[in-house]
């Protein structure tokens, strides 16, 4: 990957301005520090073929990858390890996913902070798998920025998909989980009548805007103070498709990352009990000039300031 961490140099290059220069490709986990992001591409969508999506996000780490580097660096302790990518062979979407969760509670074992480029957002249930692997005997809180729950039921002869990632993790054990900008025109009534079920919490997209950051930052405080350790997945259907053009389902009254937004985003971020984040559903493909891309290396690199 070395013709992809590459970028703009500001002056003495020792002086490690920006991400590329930051980055360590790598492939011994007992490398890792305390605190280090560790990432991993994960370029799968096998999930969204099964849930009749539109594919092509499994070439999207890369792209993710090419349109962060030339971004600022902020910590000085900041560190990136890179552990390349993840594959699907032979549509064993079972398999990949299991490849990842292993990694993933490597990372999480070394005290690392698991970062992850999907891919379909079957990447949910991996990156969670990852976590509790990891930390079998605590309580793990779960926020999904989507705008679906992703809690259908697998279908006979088709599987765990993109679309199920959440009702597996319920037959596990009792679900901890905050999903913010969930849309009405994209999930039936059977879908929310589940999340009631299971006890999956939720902010509607209408509920987000800067005059509610109060109530909406009193729930989001809710699952942080009761969970031991926080995984935060962001689906970037989640966004008007005026930003996020590229994903395998475009919403076009989906939410805008404005003030109230990165206010509430930020917040999240700050958290000392999240220790995992993914970006989902970029689909190159159908992408405008990397703008899905683009949005999704800069919610990333969000955390990367805190």
């Amino acid at each position: 990957m070395n013709n992809i961490w590459q970028g703009r140099l500001d002056g003495e290059e020792l002086l490690f301005h920006r991400i590329f220069q930051r980055v360590k490709e790598e492939t011994n986990y007992d490398l890792i520090s305390t605190k280090d992001f560790v990432l991993h591409g994960f370029a799968v969508d096998e999930g969204v073929r099964r849930n009749k999506g539109r594919q092509g996000a499994k070439d999207a780490p890369d792209i993710i990858r090419k349109n962060m580097v030339n971004f600022p660096v902020i910590r000085p302790d900041f560190t990136l390890l890179d552990f390349g990518n993840i594959t699907c062979n032979d549509e064993n979407l079972e398999d990949a996913q299991y490849n990842l969760a292993k990694n993933v509670s490597k990372v999480l074992l070394k005290n690392g902070r698991s970062v992850v480029f999907g891919g379909g957002h079957e990447v949910t249930y991996a990156h969670y798998l990852g976590v509790k692997t990891a930390f079998p005997e605590q309580k793990i809180g779960i926020i999904n920025i989507d705008a679906h729950f992703d809690n259908r039921e697998p279908e006979n002869g088709v599987g765990p998909s993109s679309g199920t990632g959440f009702w597996q993790i319920a037959q596990e054990g009792p679900i901890h989980s905050l999903h913010i900008g969930i849309q009405r025109n994209s999930n039936t009534l059977k879908l929310f009548d589940t999340a009631h079920q299971y006890g999956m919490k939720y902010i509607l997209a209408d509920e987000i805007f800067f005059e509610n950051l109060p109530s909406v930052y009193q729930r989001i405080n809710d699952l942080l103070e009761n969970v031991d350790y926080v995984y935060l997945t962001i689906c970037m259907d989640v966004f008007n498709a005026s930003i996020a053009p590229g994903v395998s389902a475009s919403a076009y009254n989906g939410i805008f990352s404005d003030a109230a937004f990165m206010h509430l985003y930020r917040h999240i971020l700050k958290s000392e009990k999240l220790l995992a984040l993914d970006v989902a559903e970029v689909n190159p493909l159908y992408d405008v000039q990397d703008r899905t891309a683009r949005l999704a290396a800069t919610l990333i690199n969000e955390w990367f300031m805190i």
